[in-house]
């Protein structure tokens, strides 16, 4: 099972961190991602880390600007937004998958509003 949270309400040029905590089962045995889902707009993948090793991986819409990380001790995968902008608003989800399987496992979501 994976709880989303830190979302919230920021202004334009800051930062929030999400975290996507895991129960039942230990995260760094699968591989964790962050997506966004915004009203009118296709749902957009923004990084994944891989299990194991945690090699990670951006979309443009988040390089330079989010950060994917684990702390396998806290069994949760957070997501760093710096330099938040409007369009960045959003409903966030983290999933999760394991070796060759689909992304079966996904939290609830969390809702991320940047203010002009």
């Amino acid at each position: 099972q994976l709880q989303a949270s830190g979302g919230g309400l920021v202004h334009s040029g800051g930062s929030l961190r999400l975290s996507c905590a895991a129960s039942g089962a230990a995260l760094n045995a699968y591989a964790t991602g962050w997506l966004r889902k915004a009203p009118g707009k296709e749902r957009e993948w923004l990084s994944i880390i891989t299990r194991r090793e945690g090699v990670t991986y951006y979309a443009d819409a988040a390089k330079g600007r989010f950060t994917i990380s684990r702390d396998n001790n806290k069994n949760t995968v957070y997501l760093q937004m710096n330099s938040l902008r409007p369009e960045d608003t959003a409903v966030y989800y983290c999933a999760a998958r394991r070796p060759g399987a689909s992304w079966d496992y996904w939290g609830q979501g969390t809702q991320v509003t940047v203010s002009a």
